[in-house]
């Protein structure tokens, strides 16, 4: 009650606070993203169960990796040197889930863009997913994105308590925002297409966060807000044209 009372009281807390929750929410988006598409390809029963039982994974992550900070700082010291540049565990961990990312979204690009998609390293006979695969695979995400947040929020603020408010926040609109995206998703293909390319870009950058090469996340975010508008006025301007067909000739 007394550090609440301190919070409340501190000015400089309440910044601190808003801007690491709006940061959390944004890298909590690529998560998200991962989340629908992938449970999109349960049975219907299943879906909203998987999107709960996957935000709840990444909320145990995110909390669990915060009790142990020390660790956390420690997977940024370097393993081991290749051509300069200090591999430590965070980079091989941001590595992994990028090229995770890159063969996930390929493979759904694949079934999506192939009408007849024959014997190969990307096809399946059934392109569903059992409810323990699709878990599996978002815990991995999930893992990657946490530490990725975490290590986040642990640069901008030495302060446990506000982490902790930060993350609980940002998970519990990500928890009320899956389900509407979700659907939203499922109802717009287009949409569908453009999550996945969202899912390369994700991919590609945490690949190159992991060799070393800083990419700004503003510029990635506006990227990915620009395409997003785009598609808008696409969807905007299919709707106008379908609705003039359905009113027919004027007489």
């Amino acid at each position: 009650m007394e550090y609440l009372a301190s919070l409340a009281s501190d000015p400089t807390a309440w910044v601190a606070l808003a801007t690491l929750i709006a940061m959390e929410v944004v890298l909590g988006i690529d998560n998200l993203i991962f989340i629908s598409i992938l449970t999109n390809k349960l049975p219907e029963h299943q879906r909203a169960r998987g999107r709960r039982i996957g935000i709840g994974l990444a909320l145990i992550l995110r909390l669990g990796l915060l009790s142990t900070v020390a660790f956390i700082v420690q997977l940024t010291t370097p393993l081991f040197t290749i051509f300069d540049h200090g591999f430590s565990w965070r980079d091989l961990i941001l590595i992994a889930g990028g090229l995770f990312l890159l063969w996930k979204a390929t493979k759904e690009i694949h079934h999506n863009v192939d009408p007849d998609p024959g014997d190969d390293m990307f096809d399946k006979k059934q392109v569903g997913i059992t409810f323990g695969a699709a878990i599996a695979q978002i815990l991995l995400l999930d893992l990657v994105f946490s530490i990725d947040s975490i290590i986040t929020a642990v640069g901008m603020t030495d302060d446990i308590p506000i982490m902790v408010i930060a993350v609980v926040v940002a998970v519990l609109v990500m928890l009320l925002a899956a389900n509407p995206l979700a659907d939203f998703i499922q109802r717009n293909p287009t949409i569908v297409m453009l999550a996945l390319g969202f899912l390369l870009l994700i991919g590609t950058t945490l690949i190159a966060e992991g060799f070393g090469a800083h990419v700004p996340k503003g510029y990635i975010y506006a990227a990915m807000a620009f395409s997003a508008l785009v598609e808008f006025l696409n969807m905007l301007s299919r709707r106008a044209k379908a609705r003039g067909k359905g009113a027919g000739p004027k007489h």
